[in-house]
């Protein structure tokens, strides 16, 4: 059996839209929601929830919170899907990429574009595209997202088109 840990940061992928305030926020993890609406036979998913974040407020002190989180769970030899937020999910992949220069597993990263519940929301296909890539991708930090798998330093989110591309 495949064991995941998933570890959630927040992002779009984790927005729900608040009638308080008119606006969607990051207000409680989401992950559930999601995971709730797929068949995983033979895969052992585990979710821990670290922060809430929109990626533009991330620090380099969540990005260190983030790595402690992962060398926590690279002992267990299980692959690794990080739910970000899309604006600085790149930089938080490299930033990984140069902590951790000798993985034994894939780690990928994916969020959404769309928080779930909306129409045309992507969360949902992004999350079950990483749960399938970090079965046949080999060591190393990935975006997954739209169908695609990018090694993190081969890729770009361009913001005109509202997803992410090669970077060559």
């Amino acid at each position: 059996m495949l064991k995941v840990n998933v570890i959630t940061t927040g992002g779009t992928i984790e927005k729900v839209y608040s009638e308080q305030t008119s606006t969607v926020e990051n207000l409680d993890n989401q992950i559930h929601r999601y995971l709730g609406r797929l068949r995983l036979p033979d895969c052992d998913v585990r979710v821990a929830p670290l922060m809430n974040k929109d990626s533009l407020e991330m620090t380099d002190a969540d990005r260190s919170a983030i790595l402690r989180r992962i060398e926590e769970m690279l002992s267990e030899c299980s692959a690794l899907v990080i739910t970000h937020g899309t604006d600085t999910m790149v930089q938080t992949g490299r930033y990984l990429k140069q902590a951790l220069p000798e993985l034994k597993v894939p780690i990928v990263l994916t969020g959404a574009m769309t928080p779930l519940g909306f129409e045309g929301s992507d969360g949902l296909q992004n999350l079950t595209e990483s749960l399938f890539a970090v079965r046949i991708l080999g060591p190393g930090i990935y975006v997954v997202m739209h169908n695609q798998a990018f090694p993190i330093d081969r890729v770009r989110k361009d913001r005109e088109t509202s997803r992410f591309v090669w970077n060559d």
